[in-house]
């Protein structure tokens, strides 16, 4: 398979069909409030590795050949498709080796064992580790599983489509996350398909806009932290590439800012857990509404797997910009009740005190004064400055320490 057809997308959907979950696709329509435009959401994150990535790798291990499946398969995966390769292997009794960057957290690499792979962690990078997988892959005689840059894997991921259309036949647009662009090329070909008139859009974080710069002609320039891993991808594929100037309309940018507020409005506005790249497509619908208002949209929530401590702080983050968490520095006499007083005034005002620190010696104040820094949980910002102006009112000159403006 030099490209892959509509024919290629239906024969994986086949191959596929009750080894695979397919995964409900849901109004959201609280989203599509804030969003301006009617949104749908497809939970690939309800896989069960958590992510998309199961179709592509179980449609590349069920077009081996016995002699293949007798040698075994390799794959280099920091995440998603490492679990998806390890899963399915197993289940097809096809012995797995993962290669995964030494710098891989532990709960990755356990993750990946429990399935029945051997995990060989080599690498200070990825592209590192994918040079070693391939040397092995050759030493040993293994088939490469590539993570997206394979005709049998986009036809898996173009499943999705697929399924999509079925249970929303009169989407407008799909907005796709894009790494390497397995999922957005495979999706592409499937949904225009079945309805040649809608549009595809894909999304990548824009610390790495590789696959937007590769069709421009751009210089490649990556690089950075982000919370959308899934997605940080510096070398597109040669024929996802070809694919996605074929068939996919443009290509945007998620800042992390709009990253970060997509998997926080994903868990507190729609109830479900997206990691980064799972929460992209929002990312960018809600970053240029003009562009989608009034259309029914088709959001690709492509994974789940976030860390839980990433989790806990991005919710709280989220809090704090929604004012609904702050941190208020307060002056006071250093006489008795003074504290009281304030702590009193904030409990009349609805406030919920987190915690209280009560500094004499380390902040810059009067030797007859003291400072509280009070943490509250609060309703929102026209609250918060609703009881800072109850405070100063009481004697109490305060300070929003956190700006939630």
């Amino acid at each position: 398979m030099s490209t892959v057809t509509p024919a290629d997308v239906q024969a994986a959907a086949s191959r596929l069909s009750g080894r695979i979950a397919a995964t409900p696709a849901e109004a959201a329509p609280r989203l599509s409030e804030l969003a301006g435009c009617a949104v749908f959401l497809k939970l690939e994150n309800q896989q069960h590795t958590g992510s998309f990535k199961e179709r592509g790798a179980l449609n590349k291990l069920l077009s081996l050949s016995e002699a293949e499946r007798a040698a075994g398969v390799i794959a280099m995966s920091a995440g998603n498709h490492a679990q998806a390769v390890a899963c399915h292997a197993a289940r097809l009794g096809i012995k797995a080796t993962i290669v995964m960057p030494s710098f891989t957290p532990f709960t990755k690499v356990e993750r990946t064992e429990s399935y029945g792979a051997r995990v060989v962690l080599e690498g200070e990078t990825l592209s590192d580790a994918a040079a070693f997988a391939q040397e092995m892959a050759a030493r040993e005689g293994l088939v490469f599983v590539h993570p997206y840059d394979d005709a049998h894997v986009i036809a898996g991921q173009g499943t999705v489509a697929l399924e999509f259309l079925e249970q929303v036949p009169d989407l407008d647009v799909l907005v796709v996350p894009v790494g390497g662009g397995g999922l957005i090329a495979g999706m592409a070909v499937a949904a225009k398909a079945v309805k040649p008139d809608i549009r595809v859009i894909g999304v990548e974080c824009a610390l790495y806009p590789s696959m937007r710069q590769a069709v421009r002609g751009e210089p490649i320039v990556c690089s950075g932290v982000t919370i959308a891993e899934g997605i940080a991808v510096k070398a597109p594929g040669g024929l996802t590439k070809a694919l996605v100037e074929q068939h996919v309309e443009d290509i945007l940018l998620a800042s992390e800012e709009a990253l970060e507020a997509a998997v926080f409005r994903m868990v507190t506005v729609q109830k479900l857990v997206a990691e980064g790249a799972g929460a992209a497509a929002l990312a960018a619908v809600l970053a240029e509404p003009g562009r989608f208002q009034g259309k029914r949209v088709g959001l690709v929530v492509s994974g789940g797997n976030i860390d839980a401590r990433l989790l806990a702080q991005v919710l709280m983050r989220g809090l704090v910009l929604e004012g609904r968490i702050v941190r208020l520095r307060i002056a006071l006499t250093d006489a008795p009740g003074a504290l009281a007083k304030a702590t009193r005034i904030l409990g009349e005002a609805g406030a919920n005190i987190v915690e209280v620190y009560h500094q004499r010696l380390f902040h810059d104040v009067p030797v007859k004064m003291a400072e509280i820094d009070v943490i509250l949980e609060t309703r929102d910002r026209t609250h918060v400055q609703a009881i800072v102006d109850r405070l100063a009112k009481a004697g109490f000159p305060t300070e929003l320490m956190v700006d939630v403006s």
